[in-house]
């Protein structure tokens, strides 16, 4: 099996441009280049061989992440697949789902409500930063015969408005069971508009080990985060109306464009040290393995068979006796797990400013702005789990855990006097019960079933319970697959939601209620017809947003919320046309969203030169329908409602790039001109109020993979 899985790997390695047809998130939902669930249970914790003794070896990798509390593997597709690699670089998202203020690593904010995930970051500054920031258990973890390195640069425009990425994952086995690696991320954005631009910087080593009985994973992560704001352009007309703004002569350049600020900057710095590991106790048995020797290639001949030979048919030759070889070897059968996680993060937080004319009324110094705030937290798990499939009757896994969480807040005094500021600290307790129930195993049923509940500190009264199932049965050579997902949630806001202090904002909202949030969805996929459907519905009680003048509140009575995705591939021989559809509904004005969110992506894929060039060639578009999309507050770096007094509508306007998008062995490339619509139509390409996206520019990228 493992010969097997090897052989598959490096095929996919090679060549496998376009493989991923629907191209939908492998690195979120554990599945292979073919939409089939990849069992982290089926894969090997481990080579059989030794890669130090391996010499001029064919590429054998596998790679997964691991959930934040438990530790346990998601296996998740190398990243091999070239077909639509223009977009991965894209602020916008693969297919356009977020509002973004234009400039590379900026805030952004989905616009689809399933996509959504709130107090998934250590504090709400880092949340819209989601196109950079990663958290632990979104690191990647390598096992490979051979070293394994990616390199990919993304250089746009010119050295005065223009955007680089510069990114290497490096990873390599010391040993069949401890391997090691690094990950270097750096994006700047110069900003095709005045006072926008962004620095961000992320430096990460992480190790694992897979033995028998102990296994560990561990990672250290730094990332620095610098951006100017410039609070949008001074009047929207310089883009839906240039001309009238020129008085007829030539019409401005982006970056002579008026802003709102001229010396304004957010900074965030998160560092983080994760460390999952376990002990398995189990018992031995003998596995035999039947091995292929040299095939006999003598036809027409009368060959003996033994027991440890087999008869093949070579098309319609003779037959072939191909020996085999008996190979015994001792294997451990894991029945129980003892669990720990422990994991250490300081987030700081920073926002300095002069433009105290153009900000919210200053509450704590009249002549400048210098907020801080910084967030310390320590979390350990211990768990101890039954495992499944150690005999017949153990169909599923069941663990029981417990987690302990100490949090340090670090805010601004708002009584101490300018000339000696003090700081004050707030400290928060939470101690969880939770358990699982889990069917990894088989292909045709697998299920999940998380819950925890909070003891004492804050955590009291809080709790979540999260369940998925999936059945995926055979159908016309291909898997059908359905799935459902629930969830209810009863959690108190973040920390930050219920307590700040800056300059320009200070709230104090312990009388806040916990948020009950209830949702359920069913999603049907058969890669077959390159059909995706996804529908889902929530309610949420108590929603707490950010009001038209960015402070906190909560919505009174229920939210409900429905959406419904529709992806849908065609194919005609070299000719494609992908296609994603999102219908959703908001029941509540506080909860804006866009009604219609459109994707289309034509295109021609094909193999030249000697077939071992792979080309696409196409253009796509993103639309999303007109709605009251969030304002943005620079000195929270936060999006918001908009202000009743003067709200304006956002989308209704097509984006349009074309693209050429190649692969050539290992290397992918590609060059993309982008909004090749500008100037066209209504001309309001602003993704959030006065903020416009990047003007036409063209765009280049490259990947390489080296496994030496």
């Amino acid at each position: 099996m493992l010969s097997c899985f090897a052989i598959s790997i490096n095929l996919l390695a090679q060549n496998n441009f376009g493989n991923n047809r629907n191209n939908r998130n492998t690195y979120n939902n554990g599945r292979d280049a073919y939409g089939n669930q990849i069992d982290p249970n089926m894969q090997p914790d481990s080579f059989t061989n030794d890669s130090t003794e391996i010499e001029s070896a064919p590429p054998k990798l596998y790679q997964w992440r691991v959930s934040e509390n438990l530790g346990n593997r998601i296996m998740t597709e190398v990243d091999t697949v070239a077909l639509n690699f223009q977009n991965m670089n894209m602020e916008e998202g693969m297919t356009g789902h977020y509002s973004i203020l234009g400039n590379m690593g900026s805030p952004r904010l989905s616009h689809i409500w399933a996509d959504r995930q709130y107090d998934t970051a250590p504090t709400m500054f880092l949340e819209p930063l989601t196109g950079f920031y990663r958290r632990s258990d979104q690191m990647i973890f390598t096992n490979s015969n051979i070293p394994y390195t990616n390199l990919s640069y993304w250089p746009n425009g010119n050295k005065i408005t223009g955007e680089d990425r510069f990114k290497a994952y490096f990873s390599m086995n010391a040993n069949r069971r401890f391997a090691f690696g690094f990950n270097f991320d750096y994006q700047y954005g110069r900003g095709y508009y005045a006072n926008q631009a962004t620095s961000n910087f992320n430096a990460a080593v992480f190790a694992s080990y897979m033995g028998n009985h102990y296994q560990m994973h561990a990672a250290y992560n730094n990332f620095y985060f610098k951006q100017n704001e410039n609070g949008g352009i001074m009047d929207d007309e310089y883009i839906t109306n240039p001309e009238k703004k020129a008085e007829g002569s030539k019409t401005y350049e982006s970056n002579n464009i008026p802003v709102r600020l001229e010396s304004s900057a957010n900074r965030n710095h998160n560092m983080s040290v994760f460390l999952t590991h376990r002990y398995r106790l189990g018992f031995m048995r003998e596995v035999i393995e039947l091995v292929d020797k040299p095939a006999d290639n003598r036809r027409g001949q009368n060959i003996s068979r033994g027991n440890n030979e087999e008869e093949v048919v070579v098309n319609d030759s003779l037959p072939v006796v191909v020996p085999k070889d008996t190979i015994r070897r001792e294997e451990l059968v894991p029945v129980t797990s003892f669990i720990h996680t422990f994991k250490l993060e300081r987030s700081r937080h920073r926002f300095t400013s002069q433009d105290l004319d153009s900000l919210p009324p200053a509450l704590l110094n009249l002549y400048e702005t210098a907020d801080s705030t910084v967030r310390l937290s320590i979390k350990n798990v211990f768990g101890i789990a039954l495992l499944e499939g150690f005999n017949k009757y153990a169909k599923a896994g069941l663990t029981a855990y417990i987690s302990h969480q100490y949090s340090r807040y670090t805010l601004m005094n708002p009584d101490a006097a300018i000339e000696n500021p003090r700081n004050i600290k707030f400290t928060e307790q939470e101690l969880y019960i939770g358990g699982e129930l889990a069917k990894r195993e088989g292909h045709l049923l697998h299920y999940n079933i998380n819950g925890e509940i909070g003891l004492t500190g804050i955590a009291k009264g809080q709790f979540k319970l999260d369940g998925t199932a999936d059945v995926n049965l055979r159908l016309y050579n291909d898997t059908l697959r359905v799935k459902a997902h629930a969830y209810v949630r009863n959690t108190l806001p973040s920390f930050y939601m219920r307590h700040y202090v800056s300059n320009h904002y200070i709230w104090d909202n312990d009388d806040f209620d916990k948020e009950m949030r209830v949702r359920v969805e069913g999603e049907i996929d058969f890669p077959l017809t390159g059909t995706n459907l996804k529908a889902g519905i929530e309610n949420i009680k108590h929603y707490t947003y950010l009001n038209g003048k960015a402070l906190p509140q909560q919505a009174g009575g229920s939210i409900k919320v429905a959406n419904a995705t529709l992806t849908q591939n065609f194919r005609l021989g070299i000719f494609h046309l992908d296609n994603e559809i999102t219908w959703q509904k908001s029941s509540s004005d506080v909860l804006p969203l866009p009604t219609w969110n459109l994707y289309h992506n034509l295109y021609i894929l094909t193999k030249i030169a000697k077939k071992v060039l792979n080309v696409q060639l196409g253009a796509d578009v993103r639309y999303f329908s007109e709605y009251y999309a969030p304002d943005y507050a620079p000195a929270l770096q936060q999006f918001h409602l908009q202000d009743g007094t003067n709200r304006i509508k956002i989308g209704n306007y097509p984006v349009v790039n074309v693209y050429a998008n190649l692969q050539l062995k290992r290397t992918r490339f590609f060059v993309q001109l982008y909004h090749v619509n500008e100037g066209m139509g209504s001309r309001r390409y602003f993704y959030a109020p006065h903020y416009p996206i990047n003007p036409r520019l063209l765009k280049f990228g490259v990947s390489w993979n080296f496994y030496d």
